[in-house]
């Protein structure tokens, strides 16, 4: 089965960018018509009758707008212990440190200073609610605090089970941590596997909780599992504009699939909106002077090179210009635009390649493609590691390294410094401006491959080996992995992969459990 036939696609346009959108759907059925006959209700259009004038006050009228910040993992630590009484000629306390009511106290003041610390060297939002003690299950659902809790961490030196089931039972998300060496040692340090875990048989026998879930002495390995629930947070529920309406690569599926396992808000913007959002800015000097000047800024910058028409460039920043008030209009902090191989840049009259390089740079999420197979993953992993992500085609891996390339690499890539980048034409249509991302050699990435059903994300440590200039999609890096080359290329699923800089593979297979979605490192 050819490339063309397989995405669904005509075969007298380039396939790279068809997501099985309106134009692309197999049969000449759109999308919305499929979705009406097999009774799928359509997203609502959110933002219909929006005008220039009302983007403007949306998103403050003066500078240009950013995006909201991540919201705060918000945290609940719980101390449980017991405090025994001596008997006479019989056991009468169990294992562990912490057997007196001062004991606690003491142990109270480790965790607290201990979570001050983690907090202040945090990469990501978090906020500790104050510590607790508490030494049954009654003492536990009387905390008034706890409704106020995304996360609970049990700090499990003593008491009884029942409380951790307690915690468990409120449907938020439960580490344990227990001690060894950090502290005075835990009770469950002991039995939290075989007595809790497993209760008194061979295999996992709770739900809600698992083995990963535990943590002995280190606050730097709460800390990464932190930082995968706020990333977590931050993306179940996240609204996205959609021009063009949601679609997915070679699937109709992926859209009501993001709606069902991540809670998305899709909120579609047609384009025959934007055209007319177009118009009533093109109308407005204020509004094309601002993207001139700050195309002009751009140009000047460090590192950057022009290689195609500004007129290109100057379009692209009023484009961005409407793509941040439609998001700061829907309440959204991210984007994608279907039918970015032909639509968009009529009715732009340029490309929507750099306009979303320049909204990732500055914290927002904007994909091209309007693929939902892939989105999801870009959002998780762009809320957990506070970085842009790179949407973007995989090649066939051999001899330990593959090609990713893509036409709207964000330049921003480690969150701070900006990389080189070449304006160019995108690449197929050989028109507009689209970024060459000059993405630094030596660098570790992480990349998640998704698969069209949403069950099953393959995850591949790579690291980057070369930025060359190839005639495919403009931003494209060789990266080399460990892995063997026959189980990537039996195992990768779907189409597009997404890539961060740095090691996430923990944090993103760590919430994907929660969702739940099987994860399966590669290396």
């Amino acid at each position: 089965m050819s490339g063309h036939e397989r995405a669904g696609t005509d075969p007298s346009h380039p396939h790279c960018c068809c997501t099985g959108g309106e134009r692309c759907d197999p049969g000449g059925v759109s999308r919305r018509d499929f979705l009406k006959a097999t009774g799928i209700a359509f997203s609502a259009a959110a933002l219909v009758g929006t005008t220039w004038a009302s983007l403007k006050a949306a998103s403050g009228g003066g500078d240009v707008p950013l995006p909201p910040g991540r919201k705060p993992l918000v945290v609940k630590p719980v101390l449980t212990f017991e405090t025994p009484r001596r008997r006479d000629r019989t056991s009468w306390r169990a294992w562990g440190g912490i057997q007196t009511p001062q004991d606690a106290d003491a142990e109270l003041g480790r965790i607290q200073g201990e979570l001050e610390k983690l907090r202040t060297a945090a990469d990501f939002p978090v906020e500790f609610l104050p510590v607790s003690g508490v030494r049954n299950p009654n003492e536990f659902k009387a905390l008034g605090d706890l409704a106020q809790a995304d996360t609970l961490i049990i700090y499990a030196a003593g008491g009884p089970q029942s409380i951790f089931s307690a915690a468990v039972e409120t449907g938020k998300h439960v580490l344990f941590f227990v001690r060894h060496r950090s502290g005075p040692v835990y009770l469950w340090y002991e039995i939290i596997s075989p007595r809790y875990l497993r209760q008194h048989t061979d295999t996992l026998a709770v739900q809600g909780v698992d083995f990963t879930d535990v943590v002995v002495d280190k606050p730097d390995d709460l800390a990464w599992r932190l930082r995968s629930l706020c990333g977590l947070k931050n993306t179940l529920g996240s609204g996205i504009v959609c021009i063009g309406g949601p679609a997915g690569w070679a699937t109709r599926d992926a859209p009501d699939l993001a709606r069902a396992k991540w809670k998305m808000d899709l909120q579609t913007v047609s384009y025959k909106e934007l055209d007319e959002l177009l118009k009533q800015a093109q109308a407005d000097e204020t509004g094309l002077a601002r993207a001139r000047d700050r195309a002009k800024a751009y140009l000047k910058g460090k590192g950057v090179s022009l290689e195609t028409k500004k007129e290109y460039v100057e379009r692209c920043f009023l484009l961005d210009d409407i793509f941040r008030g439609l998001m700061a209009k829907a309440d959204a902090k991210a984007i994608t635009v279907n039918a970015c191989m032909g639509t968009i840049m009529q009715v732009a009259d340029t490309t929507a390649c750099l306009t979303l390089s320049t909204l990732n740079d500055d914290g927002y999420l904007a994909f091209c493609e309007s693929d939902f197979v892939v989105i999801p993953s870009g959002v998780l992993m762009a809320n957990i590691t506070g970085r842009p992500v790179f949407l973007n085609d995989p090649t066939y891996p051999h001899h330990g390294i593959t090609t990713l390339a893509h036409c709207t690499a964000p330049r921003r890539m480690d969150g701070k410094k900006l990389e080189p980048v070449r304006l160019v034409t995108h690449f197929e249509s050989d028109f507009g401006a689209a970024p060459k991302v000059e993405m630094s050699k030596g660098q570790v990435i992480t990349n998640i491959l998704p698969d069209f059903k949403a069950q099953r994300w393959v995850g591949l440590k790579a690291k980057v080996i070369d930025a060359p200039f190839l005639p495919i999609c403009r931003s494209q890096i060789d990266i080399a992995y460990e892995a063997d080359d026959d189980l990537v290329a039996e195992r990768m699923p779907g189409f597009h992969w997404m890539t961060c800089y740095g090691d996430y593979m923990r944090e993103i297979g760590y919430a994907l459990k929660k969702i739940p979605i099987a994860w399966e490192p590669l290396a």
